[in-house]
């Protein structure tokens, strides 16, 4: 018999959604092996900067074509079309130009998914990997107008560490924007480091930042990323155990059904509320911390030595699960939460908004993640939290500093708060649609 439209159309989404994330952990699983036989056998010892270019580049687009099949036409469209801009545009307006071309090309296409699809079908579009080369292209040509267009007394002490003071090749410009290790999944990362990471100095201009004949070393030490890539290749299997646990028993729709908002004393309908958001968050850290890994393997990330001379590998780190789990404001939240947008938020827009910066940062925010109208409720939500955040800390803190026992009680309940708070705000992000959002602030 045959199957009923709605019937074969849930089917049909299924399997698109199932076949799109299979592809997305076979991509990254390949280029994690091929990440270790890059930095094994075309390190910056063994190949030239421009050997390793070409190859990173064309690995990246056989994942974006083995992925997004035509779809990924749009990433190299607006890859081209922003190459044209750098070349052509002037050095005063080349940010302007490249921002406005690359976030309209993104809304556009977020625009096309809300009528071609419908809420949540697409989990692994490719709208994800757009959305990461936006980053990019935005980064890079403010980082251009600063080392150009600027003077050094003009800049943050950031913003003159990474100006970018040449304008890129096309060969140069299409590894940083393609490469294999984060066409998928990210992170964004900065053009001067990913361009010293491809020719060999990544990691000892890092060493040298820091004073590591102290650290106990004679020599300038070669340090290996496999300890780090083991670690979070762990952590990556746990996540992924959650996922498969927690996610798919508890769905965050549970919050707003009928007989569980009639039923369910108020109290423990936040108590559920918490484990929903919770259970919500292991396929973030899955596919964030194996990028994170995949980078790694490849000898990128290095970021320096720490105060016990550990060497760390989290310079592309996207969060911090344990300054997540444990945060006693929404400011610190935020902070470890997909790190490496919230620095792109910095260089593009808070540190150049001309006024009210952290209103437009939540709106960029809102407006790169696309048109759901559940980005928005989570955006402008987070906006009063983060100002009603800051005023509560500036009044009230040192009230609770004089002594351990006031201290501790302070961060207990700042802890609850703030885990309420991101709970409350983040609900829509995962609803997308209005009539349950409106249902769950109800």
């Amino acid at each position: 018999e045959t199957p009923s439209p709605p019937l074969q159309r849930i089917t049909t989404i299924f399997c698109f959604v199932c076949l799109s994330q299979i592809n997305f952990v076979a991509c990254q699983l390949f280029a994690l092996l091929a990440a270790f036989w890059f930095r094994i056998y075309l390190g910056p010892s063994h190949a030239s900067s421009a050997v390793r270019h070409a190859f990173a580049t064309l690995f990246g687009i056989y994942f974006a074509v083995f992925c997004f099949g035509w779809y990924s036409l749009h990433l190299f469209v607006l890859v081209m079309m922003n190459y044209g801009i750098m070349n052509m545009a002037s050095i005063p307006n080349i940010h302007r130009y490249s921002f406005v071309v690359a976030m309209g090309y993104l809304t556009l296409c977020h625009i096309s998914r809300i009528y071609i699809f419908h809420y949540g079908i697409l989990t692994t579009d490719f709208s994800g990997p757009l959305m990461i080369i936006t980053q990019k292209i935005t980064t890079l040509a403010c980082q251009l107008h600063d080392g150009i267009g600027r003077q050094a007394e003009e800049l943050t002490a950031e913003q003159n560490r990474l100006a970018v003071k040449t304008r890129p090749s096309l060969l140069e410009y299409l590894s940083y924007l393609l490469n294999f290790m984060s066409i998928i999944a990210g992170p964004c990362s900065n053009y001067k480091e990913y361009i010293a990471f491809i020719e060999g100095r990544h990691v000892h201009m890092k060493l040298l930042e820091v004073n590591w004949k102290q650290k106990g070393y004679d020599r300038l030490p070669d340090p290996s990323p496999t300890g780090a890539v083991m670690y979070k290749l762990c952590i990556t299997l746990v996540s992924l155990i959650l996922f498969l646990t927690l996610t798919k028993n508890f769905p965050m729709a549970y919050i707003i059904d009928n007989e569980f908002i009639d039923k369910t004393p108020f109290l423990s309908r936040l108590c559920y509320l918490y484990v929903v958001t919770q259970a919500a968050k292991p396929k973030y850290y899955f596919a964030w911390t194996l990028a994170d890994a995949v980078n790694n393997a490849a000898g990128y990330g290095f970021s320096g030595v720490d105060e016990r001379g550990t060497f760390r590998w989290d310079l592309l780190s996207n969060l911090n699960i344990w300054n997540i789990e444990t945060a006693t404001s929404f400011k610190m939240y935020i902070e470890n939460w997909n790190i490496q947008t919230a620095a792109w938020l910095k260089c593009v827009c808070y540190d150049r908004a001309p006024w009210y910066p952290t209103a437009l940062t939540f709106i960029l925010s809102a407006l790169w993640h696309g048109i759901y109208p559940g980005y928005y409720f989570t955006f402008l939500t987070g906006i009063l939290i983060t100002l009603a955040a800051r005023a509560i800390r500036k009044n009230c803190r040192h009230y609770f500093l004089s002594s351990v026992p006031l201290k501790i009680a302070y961060d207990v309940v700042t802890w609850v708060v703030t885990q309420l708070a991101v709970c409350y705000t983040v609900a829509p992000f995962v609803m997308l649609a209005v009539e349950p959002t409106i249902k769950f602030y109800k």
